[in-house]
């Protein structure tokens, strides 16, 4: 079935919507925030390395002086789950696609909690789209131009595996869809697909195993455990090995 191309004004009722699910699915497409000259696309976060870096230093802080690799892996975790969660609902609720290309979506410094988001593009309209085919368009949407793009500035910045990062961004995938199938029931079967979908692309491919009820075991660790007074987490692989306590 195709669906008609959606207006600027329903992919913004799409997004006000599913912000209630909570903070890290909260995005802005009101046109009003034009006048706001503190939004930048997040391309230049991707491309420029001082704000990425200063994004690094600022959870480090946060994490009680974490070194720089565990504060780059969780830097990582947390913007791929803003990424991922509020398109992941928006389309699994509303079957809405929002445009979420580098340049029409907008960051903007916060001292601290998620990263605030701005979507410019709605006024330009989205394609009308397959519902059949939305989990592979939500790939192509946001694994190459968003995670892989951000898992490679993160490296730029400070030396953390490929694995890790994407086991981070499998987590944030499965828990994103996790929180869309408890708030919005009626949108389980198809946050299910989406999530699928993801992790069945490119370099998500491996990063865990998904199985029934949402439960998720990746096959890397985010390094939170290196935290001071941090521990592992539910989907840790570490969690596998009980008779092991992880090195500082």
């Amino acid at each position: 079935m195709t669906r008609p191309e959606p207006t600027a004004a329903e992919i913004r009722a799409a997004l006000d919507d599913v912000a209630d699910i909570g903070p890290f699915f909260a995005v802005s497409a009101n046109p009003a925030e034009v006048v706001d000259d503190s939004w930048r696309p997040l391309r230049e976060l991707y491309t420029d390395p001082d704000p990425l870096a200063g994004r690094i230093r600022q959870v480090a802080e946060v994490l009680g002086g974490a070194e720089p690799r565990v504060a780059a892996s969780i830097t990582y975790q947390g913007l791929a789950a803003r990424l991922v969660s509020p398109l992941l609902a928006v389309v699994a609720v509303h079957g809405v696609l929002p445009p979420w290309s580098p340049d029409s979506l907008h960051w903007r410094p916060a001292v601290t909690g998620p990263l605030p988001l701005w979507e410019s593009g709605p006024e330009s309209g989205a394609a009308a789209q397959e519902l059949s085919d939305l989990p592979t368009l939500v790939a192509d949407t946001l694994v190459r131009p968003h995670l892989e793009a951000l898992a490679e500035a993160v490296r730029a910045a400070v030396p953390v595996s490929r694995r890790t990062l994407w086991g981070n961004a499998a987590s944030a995938v499965v828990a994103a869809g996790a929180m869309v199938a408890r708030a919005r029931p009626a949108a389980g079967e198809r946050a299910e697909q989406l999530v699928a979908g993801l992790l069945a692309a490119g370099p998500l491919v491996g990063a865990g195993t998904l199985t029934g009820s949402w439960a998720f075991r990746r096959r890397s660790c985010c390094l939170y455990y290196r935290v001071p007074g941090g521990g592992l987490c539910g989907d840790c692989v570490l969690t596998d090995r009980p008779s092991r306590t992880p090195k500082r």
